[in-house]
């Protein structure tokens, strides 16, 4: 057997089609969410894995810099999350592992980032992240397991110039994981607990 030197995750083919037809800007945070929520339900009903997106956006101008989609089961990589795809998405368009170099970025996500997403996020450089809620919800209502997160979560994020803003569209975030757990979705969870 030989190793493997290399993977690659990419966009679903039908969020690709779309990109020329998202907004280029994105003026609120609820404009942002909005898009969000939608990305995530579409992507969860295409088979590409959880009903999570994410996206990249300057604060200043609303410009949308990047957008993510979680594609765990479209590539079989359990790291390929909304916000990694959005991250790395946004630090291939502007050539800079640091999104805190230059115009202040925001992560719109859909959800509290899990344990995972959280480190990403954080490594990142961006300045602020925009969620839909932080609760118990997801777990409750996906069957996700969204891993041992610290108590002092968004504070660590601010002891780190990272501002956290929640409680956008929250409903309409709850309402893309009613719709999730209420079908026969995969819900992948490590070790094959579903």
């Amino acid at each position: 057997m030989s190793l493997a030197t290399t993977f690659t995750m990419s966009l679903p083919d039908w969020l690709v089609a779309e990109t020329d037809d998202l907004p280029e800007t994105l003026p609120t945070l609820e404009d942002r969410m909005a898009l969000v929520n939608r990305l995530a339900d579409r992507n969860w009903r295409e088979g590409n894995g959880g009903p999570f997106a994410a996206i990249v956006v300057d604060e200043a101008t609303g410009a949308l810099v990047s957008v993510g989609v979680n594609v765990v089961l479209s590539t079989g990589v359990t790291s390929g999350h909304a916000e990694v795809m959005a991250l790395g998405l946004a630090q291939a368009a502007l050539g800079r592992w640091d999104l805190g170099a230059g115009a202040e970025l925001s992560l719109v996500v859909n959800w509290r980032p899990c344990v995972q997403c959280y480190g990403a996020t954080m490594w990142s450089g961006i300045r602020h992240l925009v969620i839909a809620g932080s609760g118990p919800e997801l777990e409750e209502l996906s069957g996700f397991d969204e891993g041992p997160m610290v108590a002092d979560w968004a504070a660590q994020f601010a002891a780190r110039g990272i501002r956290v803003t929640e409680d956008i569209l929250r409903d309409e975030a709850l309402e893309v994981y009613r719709a999730y757990g209420a079908s026969d979705a995969v819900v992948y969870n490590a070790r094959g607990e579903s």
